[in-house]
């Protein structure tokens, strides 16, 4: 009978088996508006080993593929990379159904899978670069803790010369096909972007520490297989490199202004700090929250010299969403920025010295003092405005003197 779903060879011994969720549109905070791919891969060793499972809800799908190549009861060893959900959910499912010899995790990833399953599963930490012969193939594990999760671990599958990277490496982008190099290289880079900023960002000195590794790790990959996103069989060098930029965090003239506003006085000094960033010479994105989203607010800060905020005061307090957004940007722990807030307020007008707060405990470079406008900003306030733009930008540029 012919299967709905097949695996997709991507070379003689190892086969694509995961799925793809179209419909996936937030990944914990993180709009995903091109979906996902939750990746497992087939590896025809003696004996049979996947890596990686699927989210739990497309464990039938992964079945189905792994049928298409052998009878899923071949499976003797599962390597779990990450044992985040949406790669070890469907973990137990896929256990019980194929019954394997062995599961493998890193040390980290045996108390994790512990913790989500609570079960008394057999379960085997191998040591960091131990290696597991299947037959004419090699297995080699590295251990790469925080990338992103504590848990975190490559496989490489040493002949092909095939990595296995787990969320590193990956982005969230759903299509038919299965390899990067059949996409658009601008959807690509859009997309691989924006899953460092919103993921990866944060741990950016353990990576530029692991690619710099990679030579000594003996690991020249041939072919880079994530868990998210398309397969690198051409130039894997090109997410690395992309990778290696990104980490680095190095300042560019551009700033970010975000901001949320009530009856637009807030909106109009933004567009007034727009206004000078621009004449400084940055590039400059304009971002209201009432039409962005956190996620995309740190894609555009990647690479970014500056951040300025904006927020109208209610309750005495930032507006809930740029609480919200700042909250989320503490988090990924962006580098060097320097910056500035502005504001409008009715009576009180706490919210601009709480964002000068929130800025310093990002360990953003404050430029010049905030500007504040009560109720509706005049002309004397704008240009204020314009002028801590100006201010901001030439920071910018006396930190960045070339631009890029």
């Amino acid at each position: 009978m012919d299967r709905p779903f097949r695996a997709v060879k991507i070379t003689d011994r190892v086969h694509w088996v995961g799925a793809v969720d179209w419909g996936l549109r937030d990944f914990h905070g993180y709009a995903t508006s091109r979906g996902s791919t939750y990746n497992a891969y087939l590896v025809l060793g003696d004996p049979v080993t996947l890596i990686d499972t699927v989210k739990a809800p497309f464990v039938d799908e992964m079945l189905d593929r792994i049928a298409s190549v052998v009878d899923p009861s071949r499976v003797r060893i599962i390597v779990s990379n990450h044992s985040e959900l949406d790669h070890a959910g469907g973990l137990p499912r896929t256990i019980a159904a194929v019954r394997p010899d062995r599961v493998i995790a890193s040390a980290m990833g045996v108390k994790a899978l512990r913790g989500h399953f609570h079960w008394d599963q057999p379960l085997h930490a191998p040591q960091d670069g131990e290696t597991l012969r299947l037959g004419d193939l090699t297995l080699r594990f590295i251990e790469t803790r925080m990338l992103h999760w504590p848990d975190s671990m490559f496989t490489y599958l040493e002949e092909e010369r095939l990595l296995f990277s787990q969320d590193a490496f990956g982005m969230h982008l759903a299509g038919a096909a299965r390899f990067a190099d059949e996409f658009d290289t601008s959807v690509l880079h859009e997309e691989a972007a924006k899953y460092f900023a919103n993921i990866l960002l944060p741990y950016s000195g353990l990576i530029t520490r692991l690619i710099g590794r990679l030579p000594e790790l003996r690991i020249a990959p041939r072919i880079i297989a994530p868990d998210h996103g398309p397969i690198w069989r051409e130039r894997p060098e090109q997410i690395v490199e992309w990778y290696a930029e990104w980490a680095m965090q190095r300042p560019r003239r551009k700033a970010v202004v975000v901001f949320d506003t009530m009856w637009q006085s807030t909106d109009r000094m933004a567009r007034a700090v727009g206004e000078g960033l621009a004449a400084g010479g940055l590039g400059v994105a304009l971002l209201p929250l009432a039409a962005s989203h956190r996620s995309d607010i740190a894609t555009a800060l990647l690479g970014a010299g500056a951040l300025l905020v904006g927020s109208p005061t209610l309750n005495n307090q930032v507006f809930p969403t740029v609480a919200d957004v700042m909250a989320y940007l503490k988090g990924l722990r962006p580098r060097n920025l320097v910056g500035a807030a502005f504001g409008s307020y009715g009576w009180s007008g706490e919210a601009v010295a709480q964002v000068e707060e929130m800025l310093r405990e990002m360990k953003v470079e404050l430029v010049a003092e905030g500007v504040k406008a009560i109720y509706v900003p005049d002309a004397e306030v704008l240009a204020r405005c314009r002028v801590l733009g100006e201010t901001v930008a030439a920071r910018v540029v006396e930190r960045v003197p070339v631009a890029g």
